[in-house]
């Protein structure tokens, strides 16, 4: 089984990081079940976008943003979406890293108090410098597998031993409704899921175990379950956080209160190497996709030991470590992270949807008509709830 296991799964760790955690759990606290339909369009959208990705990545063998380059002909164009490209997701995962740590912070906190909190960012540094710096795809591979392992037994046994009502599950998996003032968070929920960054990752990192047209369908197999399985994760988060009484919540830790019935007083701990395990999984494969796309931007067209590509994700661990060393609040970082999310997802959607529909890059493997009309329907959405959360930042909602 585990000879089988793709990217896929680094995609599942990507997003199950600790700004999911934090939106699974006001979703669960303050809505209850209402809104799992908005988690469960997102896993949705999530695995046909990655789809069209992995499809990109094994029939090219090449990343997202070097297939883009290649296709706009138009030098002046070229460069400046190029330069967008870069500059988004560079800033970006740089804004998301400093989450990512500071959610694996919190976890460490849980475990062992907050005597030793300004060592903790260069401890969790420390431990994905090592893990980046060995440059092994497989060894990547087996640690991340094993962190998800740990994080999804707790959080999907939690959600069953708390007895939900299967009935009102049921209902807000699939009846919509947008509760007052819930807006911000059905933002949250999708903006945490379908991550821009992961579209670059997944189609540089099927090249890595797949290299022919015949492997479509262990790439398919593999991202579906993966995806589903991070998708059931987050919903097994919103499930356990609805026992915890409102306005009890004041940051994600408060969820270890939704861990009791299974945990009793070591729910902290539990909780604690969650979140851990989220924070690392992720702190990981951000800095890792930046130096994809810098990878298909500059035309490098080298490995994961070479040292240009060593040093774009030296730079973003970097970048994460000084921040959270600085004081900064986790919560107030992956907001931002989750905005400029809203803007980034749109446009990065459009030029994956653009380049799968060529037949000069994807021959007979490009879209049907059915996987543009869903690809079209999710690029409309993200549109619409980008411009929302925007307009609701500024106070125009």
């Amino acid at each position: 089984m585990f000879k089988k296991i793709g990217p896929g799964v680094l995609v599942a760790a990507a997003f199950v990081g600790p700004g999911t955690v934090t939106a699974c759990t006001l979703a669960g606290v303050e809505f209850g079940y209402a809104l799992l339909w908005a988690m469960l369009l997102s896993v949705m959208a999530t695995i046909i976008l990655q789809e069209m990705s992995a499809r990109l990545g094994i029939i090219t063998q090449k990343g997202l943003a070097e297939v883009i380059k290649e296709e706009l002909k138009t030098p002046w164009i070229r460069n400046m979406v190029v330069a967008i490209i870069l500059g988004a997701i560079v800033v970006g995962n740089a804004a998301y890293e400093a989450g990512n740590i500071g959610g694996a912070i919190l976890g460490l906190e849980a475990i062992f108090g907050a005597s030793y909190v300004s060592f903790y960012p260069w401890i969790i540094g420390i431990c994905a410098f090592a893990l980046l710096y060995i440059g092994s795809y497989k060894v990547l591979e087996k640690v991340l597998v094993s962190l998800v392992i740990v994080m999804s037994l707790s959080f999907l046994v939690t959600a069953i031993i708390t007895k939900p009502d299967i009935l009102a599950i049921l209902k807000g998996l699939l009846v919509p409704s947008v509760p007052q003032e819930s807006i911000l968070t059905i933002i949250a929920l999708v903006g945490t899921t379908v991550v821009p960054y992961n579209l670059f990752l997944h189609a540089s990192l099927v090249g890595e175990k797949w290299k022919t047209s015949n492997d479509l369908a262990a790439a398919r197999r593999d991202t579906y379950i993966a995806i589903a399985l991070g998708g059931l994760v987050s919903m097994a988060i919103i499930i356990a956080a609805t026992t915890i009484k409102g306005g009890e919540v004041k940051n994600v830790m408060d969820l270890a209160k939704g861990l009791q019935p299974l945990y009793g007083n070591a729910a902290k701990y539990f909780m604690g190497i969650g979140l851990f395990a989220a924070g690392v999984t992720s702190a990981i494969t951000a800095p890792l996709a930046a130096a994809y796309v810098a990878n298909s931007c500059f035309g490098w067209n080298v490995g994961l030991k070479h040292r240009k590509f060593k040093l774009v994700w030296m730079i973003i661990l970097t970048i994460g470590v000084i921040f959270m060393s600085l004081g900064i609040k986790p919560i107030e970082v992956i907001k931002f992270a989750q905005i400029a999310n809203g803007v980034l997802l749109p446009a990065i959607a459009v030029f994956l949807l653009w380049v799968v529909n060529r037949a000069a890059v994807m021959g007979k493997y490009k879209n049907t008509f059915l996987q543009n009309v869903f690809g079209f329907a999710i690029i409309v959405l993200a549109i619409i709830l980008g411009a929302r959360s925007i307009f609701k930042v500024i106070g125009l909602l």
